[in-house]
């Protein structure tokens, strides 16, 4: 079969726009196929059902009528008898497509414009396509481009294969860029939007760091050395954390490289930014001493509930700790993912005498003792009457000082002004409006119902409602800083368990769950039993 030159150079022409454009063929056919069929419908009237085929290997175009069987017409144009579309095919049922073949149509001027434009806009819509699924799987990378402009502080990349995006915000700070610079940064974000995928690119951006060192220490591209967090002040200081998995490699040395030619390829990247490199560590307690230098610590005390850590540092090492406008300990904050909060040896040690002061005038207060026991009994470690009051008799018997008649003296009296005041505590609750029921949830004190009713939490049904944080108070970051909103019973040294049992106690109550079942814990046990007995 012969092939004429019109058929030869539409596949010609269909061929070359996807080599240029980077895209399917076959999208390109289908493009001119829709272009066909528009220009048809123009021709033979709108509300004809015509589709287009375009053979790709020959270059050959066919047009044809679409008609739905019917039993009754009602549209003549899409519609036709059952009966006389059997006698076009006789195996034609209800509900079957006819195409009727229609003679090829020749393009007028403005059919021609028509047609080019509907090929323009799906190539365009199939290469915008193409483009948003190769940059989504990039996200997370580096990428090299020029810039193409720049327009109010905002910079227009271009990618080769597409335009990307640099927000003002996401310069460095002092960063000027003008028409044909390169420029490397780092994909944070690809969306798919009407005017085609808009690619994001960020230098300032924590992770825009990692990858610029795993492009200059080996280690890290092959897996040896792992980055484990990054906490970046753009343009002015940086802290990142780093861990080898060879114990016979220096994650430190290696990321500074020789005379620091590894780390001054990225601080030149990044404008002078000065970069800490700090050796990361499972344990908490190091591995935040280790992010707060250069300066040295004296003590550390952490909060693992709160994840809270209170650092005592020397006097003279206090500015140091903190950084100018507080950057270090900001920076060092966000590298570790813990709150930290840093005195002065001084300050803890004023704080520490002014704790025992008033741990002192409890005891005195509470128990009626003189000066020296109540001291003996602060210096212990009670921090509280109902630490004395629950001792075991025996143990507070043991401390040197106190014996076994002053003992259990100690312990009625504590027991006594526990009495008191929890008598006090059910007065208010009961003026608070605080319902009986609430008492009757496991784990529930007077003074907590009291706290409880404070905050308006007053029913058993309002208890079933809070969650942890409502009672143990959380850590926000607002405008930039981390701060402590408070929680109704974070006052009770309660641990996250114990608040969520309180919780969970008070939803079986009120019959939104049911409370687990004690016989299979008991069975577990039991058979744990016997086979320690049988070893």
């Amino acid at each position: 079969m012969a092939v004429s030159a019109n058929r030869l150079e539409l596949l010609q022409i269909a061929d070359a726009v996807a080599r240029e454009k980077s895209i399917d063929k076959q999208v390109v056919i289908a493009a001119m196929e829709e272009a066909i069929q528009k220009a048809a419908k123009s021709r033979y009237g709108q509300d004809n059902e015509i589709k287009a085929e375009i053979d790709p290997k020959t270059g050959e175009t066919r047009l044809h009528r679409l008609r739905l069987v019917v039993e009754k017409i009602e549209n003549e144009a899409t519609e036709i008898t059952l009966e006389e579309a059997q006698i076009r095919n006789p195996a034609a049922q209800v509900g079957d497509l006819i195409a009727e073949p229609l003679p090829p149509i020749d393009f007028g001027r403005i059919a021609a414009q028509a047609a080019k434009q509907v090929i323009f806009q799906k190539v365009r819509d199939a290469e915008r396509e193409k483009q948003f699924e190769e940059y989504r799987d990039r996200v997370g990378e580096v990428v090299h481009g020029t810039v193409k402009r720049v327009e109010y502080g905002n910079v227009v990349v271009d990618l080769g294969r597409g335009e990307a995006f640099v927000r003002r915000d996401e310069l460095l700070p002092r960063e000027t860029f003008r028409t044909g610079d390169r420029i490397r940064a780092y994909i944070y974000d690809v969306r798919r939007e009407a005017r085609g995928p808009q690619i994001f690119l960020s230098r300032t951006h924590p992770q825009f760091m990692a990858k610029l060192f795993a492009q200059e220490v080996p280690e890290i591209y092959d897996g040896i050395i792992e980055i484990k967090s990054v906490a970046r002040d753009p343009g002015s200081r940086a802290k990142i954390a780093v861990v080898s998995k060879d114990s016979s490699i220096d994650p430190v040395g290696a990321c500074v490289g020789m005379r620091g030619s590894r780390v001054q390829a990225v601080v030149q990247e990044l404008q002078g930014e000065k970069i800490d490199i700090i050796p990361w560590s499972y344990d908490a307690a190091n591995f935040v001493v280790n992010s707060l230098a250069p300066a040295e610590v004296s003590k550390v005390v952490l909060d693992e509930d709160a994840r809270r850590i209170e650092v005592v540092v020397p006097d003279d090492q206090l500015s140091l700790a903190i950084g100018r406008r507080g950057q270090n300990v900001r920076l060092a904050s966000q590298l570790t993912g813990w709150q930290i909060d840093i005195l002065t040896e001084a300050e803890e040690s004023e704080r520490r005498q002014e704790l025992f002061r008033k741990r002192t005038e409890l005891f005195m207060n509470a128990l009626d003792v003189d000066e020296t026991l109540a001291q003996l009994l602060a210096s212990e470690n009670f921090s509280s009457i109902e630490d004395l009051a629950y001792i075991a008799p025996e143990e507070l018997a043991e401390i040197q000082g106190i014996g076994e008649e002053t003992g259990n003296e100690l312990q009625r009296r504590a027991q006594e002004f526990l009495e008191r005041q929890n008598a006090i505590y059910d007065e208010k609750r009961r003026e608070l409006g605080v319902d009986d029921d609430v008492m009757g949830i496991e784990g529930i004190t007077p003074a907590m119902a009291v706290a409880l009713g404070e905050g308006e939490v007053k029913t058993v049904e309002d208890v079933a409602g809070c969650a942890t944080d409502d009672l143990l108070g959380w850590n926000e970051t607002v405008d930039g800083e981390r701060k402590r909103q408070p929680g109704l019973l974070e006052n009770f040294g309660m641990t996250a368990d114990e608040a969520n049992a309180i919780i969970m106690a008070a939803r079986v109550a009120v019959g939104w769950i049911e409370a687990p079942e004690p016989a299979a814990e008991e069975e577990v046990a039991a058979e744990e039993a016997a086979e320690e007995t049988t070893e």
